[in-house]
This record gives structure tokens, C-alpha cells and sequence, in this order.
């Protein structure tokens, strides 16, 4: 990992562990090597930085461009080599991308719904994770995170709120032959967040697996 990298994790793992109860579950799960792609739900934009802590590889994560609009986030992105999401089409380049980094063996992470959930439970998601998962054959690792929502305004230093990364088991996707049809993608789709939502608490779980306009996470 780059210097800049391992100072990062230090500083933030440093102030969730006074500011959080943190807890990961399901450490043991993560493979040690070969190409990965981390699958979340999406409750903060705590997610990232908590999520990039709580697992010993280097997360490289897929972010909307509408952050690099402001210049202090752009550089921090930036200089953790996230990749560029134009949300709401079919953003080509930054899939090939992915997929160039997963085969080469790297860890990209990815939030399928595309945003945060307004109401903490997890909500529809894009295809782009199952369409990268397809296309490059990297494992797919399904992680729930629960707390962060209540990481907010200023009150939420003082109750030091429980935050939790659940870890599951590794999933692999069948080999795709040819190109994924609507149906298959969706089920795709359905195969992952159903795997997310099992590593969720209760009231974190949703309903519906997929956003049906878009191809883009």
C-alpha cells in the first residue's frame, strides 16, 4: 500500500475507534489475494473511509462524478485512485476500468444502490455490480453495514453510536457466454443484494433488488 494510503487508514481507524463502537464480522471471509469486488449498502458517506479501514487489502472504490466537482473531495478521491461513475447511464469507460483493475488482481468496492439510503434500509440497486462481477470474474464479497446512518450532525460524537461491517462469504457468479440479457442481469442483481440484505440487521433490509433504468452502479 502507498504511504499516503496507510497514513489515511491510521488517522480514520484512529477516530472511529474513539468516536464509534466499531465492530467487523466475518474478517476471516475475505480472500488474501486475487481480483475482488466488495459489494455494500449505503447508509453515509461514512461508508467509504469505514469500509477502507476494516479490510486489511486496498479498497479502490467506484464514485459518482458529481463529487469531483468539489476540489478538496476530488483530490481525496483522486489520490485513492477512485474510479469516475457517470450515475444514470451506461458510463462505459469507467466500466472498462473496473474491469481492467479487477484483472489485474486488485480490490474495487462498490455501493449497487448508487446512493444513500434515505430511510436506512436497503434500497433498489443498479446492475453495474452483477454487469462488472459478470464480465471480469472476479469474486464477489457481500458486506452489510449497519450504524452509520446515525453518524450525523454533531450530537452523534457524544453517544459514540454502534457501527458495524458484516462480512459474508464469497460469491461467484456464473460465467457469462455471450451478452447478459435484462432477465439475466436482473437476476444477477437479485443474487447479490439478496446476499447483502442476509448480512443486515432486521430493519436495514428492503425489498425490491434492482433499478431497472440504468447499467451504471
Amino acid at each position: 500500500m502507498p504511504w499516503f494510503y496507510r497514513l489515511g487508514r491510521a488517522i480514520i481507524t484512529i477516530l472511529f475507534l474513539l468516536l464509534t463502537r466499531w465492530q467487523v464480522k466475518g474478517k476471516e471471509n475475505v480472500p488474501g489475494e486475487g481480483p475482488l469486488l466488495v459489494v455494500a449498502n449505503h447508509l453515509s458517506l461514512a461508508d467509504v473511509p469505514l469500509l477502507g479501514i476494516s479490510f486489511d487489502r486496498r479498497l479502490i472504490f467506484m464514485a459518482k462524478t458529481n463529487l469531483f466537482r468539489y476540489p478538496l473531495v476530488s483530490y481525496m478521491m483522486r489520490l485513492f485512485a477512485s474510479i469516475p461513475l457517470h450515475r444514470g447511464k451506461a458510463d462505459r469507460e469507467a466500466l472498462r476500468r473496473a474491469i481492467q483493475l479487477l484483472s489485474s488482481g486488485q480490490v474495487l468496492a462498490m455501493f449497487p444502490e448508487g446512493t444513500r439510503s434515505r430511510t436506512g434500509r436497503l434500497g433498489h440497486a443498479f446492475p453495474g455490480a452483477a454487469l462488472i462481477a459478470s464480465h471480469s470474474g472476479a469474486t464477489v464479497l457481500p458486506v452489510g453495514i449497519s450504524g452509520t446512518e446515525k453518524i450525523s450532525r454533531l450530537a452523534w460524537r457524544l453517544r459514540r453510536p454502534e457501527v458495524t461491517v458484516n462480512i459474508g462469504s464469497p460469491l461467484h457468479l456464473p460465467p457469462v457466454q455471450g451478452k447478459l440479457t435484462k432477465t439475466e442481469l436482473a437476476a444477477r442483481t437479485g443474487l447479490i443484494m439478496g446476499h447483502i440484505a442476509g448480512l443486515l440487521p432486521g430493519g436495514y433490509r428492503g425489498s425490491s433488488p434492482e433499478r431497472k433504468n440504468d447499467a451504471g452502479d
